[in-house]
């Protein structure tokens, strides 16, 4: 059963522009042919070449040009069949110099993306585009932040520039079909009927292709135009995949796009992208949709390495809603920092620990290499001297320990499946107070804030913080074995999988941190190696 007949509905391929997000835009200047080529082919009727981006120099192979002059160099002599050509500008990357007239360029169109609080400058942009010869799109970025009143503003300003289009961005995949249906209807009831409505999806929720056959089926007095890449490639979490818009109008819409040459041009260019560069969903994206928030926020939390998914999601669920979708580096920082300075009174812990501690000498087990390769001396000492041991982050398979100290709560499972395949089956836990249990309360909880070294740039050192520890606690002496501190070529624990990928980068700074620490408390605690370590050279 076919839709019943609305306005035109017409496709925008974008697969130049948005998916060089991908390749940094270097699809190579034969591939760049074949592709445009393949479009034209299929019917897709607007064809979105590139970015024009001031800041970037001329590349035939690559589709971020500076200026129009470059458009013609990589695009003449192609065919561009039916298709209405269009290039985008981000409002303030490429200045009206570096535009020609429309008559003198490959060009028809020109699409501007802005965000919110650009608007006005934005639109007034565009009217200089129009005065150009331009086809001009307008296209509102993150319209998740556009209230009803500010969509009916914009509305306004809109029909008094009368751009060719306007657009619905869903920056980072956030609408779901409600949102969206909601949003263009506010659009539909207030632009002026012959302006095109659009819009540009993006996959966090799985939903760009959903969200698209909605849209699509909406009841409108506008002409519609919905954007697509090849199999979907593009940023973040990717696009509607425009193979499957156009089987889609093929079967609802009556539209005969020949879908075999968009497949050809997936085969021949973008599955060889695809292997090198994966895009589509995945956890990350859906972290920073499900919470709306900038997926840098996702990302540089992540990469800190300490924290659980729950605790990021707890994070993000907490950050200022002015701040959500403008990432701030600074605030990330801030917001971390007072996450995980989470405040106890740990009193009654240490004073039980020390009491638990005396007249025992103290040995701290790390997860450096040397544990295994020089097992030998680490049983020979335990033997000799019947120590009590600590082990941190992680439980051996092969010592018996009396306790584990735990700073990350990334280490908290691995943790578990290590109790659980080894002999500590029933071991004290002593973790900081940044860390969450699953079900019930550590043995022992010590303030988290009082034990990091806020002064430095990895402020968590785990062997710094026991440490700290153990001298609140009054112990004079302790052993140290797998603490082979780290190094740029080898291996720097027994098990790689454990492995933060930044201590390679950073072990020349986390020796001297260390060495240097233990330097300056060498009055009050006495460390002794029990295996080698760049510590003690």
């Amino acid at each position: 059963m076919k839709d019943k007949k609305m306005k035109i509905a017409q496709l925008l391929d974008c697969t130049l522009r948005d998916g060089g997000y991908v390749n940094d835009w270097e699809f190579g200047h034969d591939k760049i042919a074949e592709i445009f080529e393949r479009l034209v082919s299929s019917g897709a009727e607007f064809i979105e070449i590139g970015f024009l981006d001031e800041r970037r120099s001329f590349d035939t192979n690559r589709t971020i040009m500076p200026d129009t002059q470059s458009v013609n160099k990589i695009f003449s002599g192609l065919n561009k069949g039916n298709a209405v050509i269009v290039a985008m500008i981000d409002y303030g990357t490429c200045d009206i110099m570096h535009i020609q007239p429309c008559a003198e360029t490959f060009l028809d169109g020109i699409r501007v993306i802005f965000k919110e609080h650009l608007m006005y400058e934005a639109l007034q942009f565009c009217k200089q585009l129009q005065g150009l010869g331009y086809k001009v799109f307008a296209q509102m970025v993150s319209i998740t932040t556009y209230t009803d009143e500010k969509l009916q503003e914009y509305a306004k300003i809109v029909n008094s520039i009368m751009p060719y289009a306007t657009s619905m961005v869903d920056t980072y995949g956030l609408l779901n079909e409600k949102k969206l249906l909601h949003i263009f209807h506010i659009l539909d009831t207030y632009i002026d009927e012959r302006i095109k409505i659009g819009f540009h999806a993006h996959n966090n929720f799985q939903l760009a292709y959903a969200n698209g056959k909605s849209f699509l089926s909406a009841d409108t007095k506008h002409d519609l135009l919905l954007d697509g890449t090849l199999y979907g490639i593009g940023k973040s979490a990717g696009n509607a995949p425009i193979e499957l818009l156009m089987m889609h109008m093929n079967e609802r819409k009556e539209k005969n796009y020949d879908i075999t040459q968009a497949l050809e041009a997936i085969d021949n260019v973008i599955m060889d992208i695809y292997t090198k560069q994966h895009w589509g969903y995945n956890m990350f994206f859906y972290i920073a949709a499900s919470t709306h928030c900038h997926p840098n926020y996702v990302s540089y939390l992540m990469n800190k390495k300490t924290l659980s998914v729950k605790q990021i999601m707890d994070i993000l669920g907490n950050i200022k809603i002015s701040k959500k979708l403008m990432y701030d580096e600074n605030y990330a920082e801030k917001i971390y920092l007072d996450y995980q300075n989470i405040f106890c009174d740990d009193r009654n812990a240490l004073s039980s620990l020390k009491e638990q501690f005396k007249n025992h000498k103290i040995l701290l087990i790390g997860p450096g290499s040397n544990i295994k390769h020089q097992k030998r001396r680490v049983k020979n000492f335990i033997k000799d001297n019947s120590p009590l041991i600590i082990a941190v982050n992680y439980a051996p398979s092969d010592i018996e320990i009396d306790a584990v100290f735990l700073t990350k709560s990334k280490r908290y499972t691995q943790l578990l499946t290590d109790l659980k395949k080894g002999i500590n089956n029933k071991v004290n836990i002593i973790a900081t107070s940044n860390v969450t249990k699953t079900a019930g309360y550590f043995n022992y909880v010590l303030n988290y804030r009082s034990l990091i070294d806020e002064q430095t740039e990895i402020i968590d050192n785990s062997l710094v913080m026991l440490l700290k520890a153990m001298i609140k606690i009054g112990i004079e002496k302790v052993y140290l074995a797998g603490f082979d501190g780290y190094s740029e070529c080898s291996d720097n624990y027994f098990d790689t999988s454990r492995e933060y990928g930044f201590v390679k980068r950073k072990a020349a700074y986390l020796n001297n941190y260390v060495k240097t620490f233990l330097t300056a408390l060498a009055d009050k605690v006495n460390v002794e190696f029990v295996t080698k370590s760049h510590y003690s050279k």
